[in-house]
């Protein structure tokens, strides 16, 4: 198969979307596919066998990290050049429309996919009154689909009760090649630590440092057990308001951390605490539960799909004060109870391959492609 992604994120960004993009993309080239990216500028030219083309960009005001790119006549262009037997908006918001109208255009098969709840951010962002409005754009956008992928069982149900159709799940991917126990090291927890002392309950964030992913309710929790310390690993527009906030705290900032250091930062951490409940996945959960640390996350969105509370992780109610304390209290409270978390999270991990949600990927591709020769021949 030809297959022309268009993405509103890549290269170099660090994100859930940009993983599940770029293993796909690898395991797709591997499968004998060829492939084509068109994202934000500033890729590299080539990614395992598929080549990108970067469009000229401009940074989101409120979200800097999130570039806009317009599309323009080299993308049509270079789209028709490749001749795509399918096309898959990840995302569709300003080149993913263009994706959207140059499929539609071209009578050429479209698949879309949703990984950001970005409905629910906006009240993060103050803007809570335009979610509705935001609801009918995305709808519009794609019910131009022939099929739209959501990563948890949560997306499905929710954008099917939005008016959006032809839902489908696309099976969650960690790998546990890179993210495994065995990377647990001292040197990491120290510096992980930064230099606040190590009392064995090393509370970990890793991801996104910004207003929607609720950092700040962890707070709270070192107030209520002193005995705990935090690294906040990654970076973001929210940094300096979290550093303010936890200023008082026995909290290290770590920043970026990539590849065997990343995977051994969650290995070596006590618990990893992921409070966001606009999460559409929460692929950082996998990766953490890959790496044997137990996690504890919202009740909410996607999450209740990986951690089952009690058995591989703890869920919170997010509406209810204090219930984040007693999950992460819980976690802690028996070295036995840690040691069966680990395990089970690592069993739940090993489920899910790269390989296998690709292949998946791949079968919803055929579906289409056979539709469309369906559609013809009518």
């Amino acid at each position: 198969m030809k297959i022309v992604f268009f993405s509103e994120t890549f290269l170099p960004k660090v994100d859930g979307i940009v993983t599940r993009l770029t293993k796909t993309v690898q395991h797709l080239v591997a499968a004998g596919d060829e492939v084509l990216i068109f994202c934000p500028e500033g890729a590299p030219e080539t990614w395992m066998g598929a080549r990108v083309v970067g469009v000229p960009a401009l940074p989101l005001p409120l979200y800097p990290e999130l570039k806009l790119a317009l599309p323009r006549p080299s993308v049509s262009e270079a789209l028709e050049a490749f001749a795509p037997d399918l096309i898959h908006v990840v995302n569709p918001a300003v080149l993913g429309l263009g994706g959207i109208w140059l499929a539609k255009t071209r009578g050429i098969p479209l698949v879309a996919s949703y990984h950001t709840h970005l409905p629910k951010y906006l009240e993060h962002y103050g803007m809570g009154m335009l979610e509705p409005l935001l609801w009918e754009l995305l709808k519009a956008a794609h019910n131009q689909a022939q099929l739209n992928l959501c990563t948890s069982t949560a997306m499905v149900g929710e954008l099917s009760a939005k008016g959006i159709q032809h839902t489908a799940l696309w099976q969650r991917g960690v790998d546990t090649e890179l993210f495994r126990p065995a990377l647990r090291s001292e040197a990491m927890r120290q510096r992980l630590h930064g230099r606040h002392d190590d009392t064995g309950n090393l509370l970990l964030y890793i991801g996104r440092l910004s207003a929607e992913k609720q950092i700040e309710r962890i707070r709270p929790v070192l107030e209520a057990l002193p005995d705990t310390r935090l690294a906040l690993v990654g970076d973001g527009p929210y940094r300096q308001q979290l550093e303010r906030l936890f200023e008082s705290t026995p909290t290290t900032f770590v920043g970026y951390l990539a590849g065997e250091d990343l995977a051994s930062a969650y290995a070596s951490g006590d618990a990893f605490l992921f409070p966001s409940s606009t999460e559409t996945l929460g692929l950082v959960l996998l990766e953490a539960m890959a790496a044997g640390c137990p996690v504890v996350g919202a009740n909410r969105g996607g999450i209740p799909d990986i951690v089952s509370d009690g058995v591989n992780g703890f869920l919170y109610d997010p509406d209810q004060d204090g219930s984040l304390t007693t999950a992460v209290r819980n976690l802690l409270g028996e070295a036995n109870t840690r040691g069966a978390l680990r395990l089970a999270a690592r069993e739940e991990a090993e489920r899910w391959g790269w390989a296998a949600a690709t292949e998946q990927l791949r079968g919803y591709y055929r579906q289409v492609l056979g539709q469309r020769r369906l559609e013809l021949v009518a």
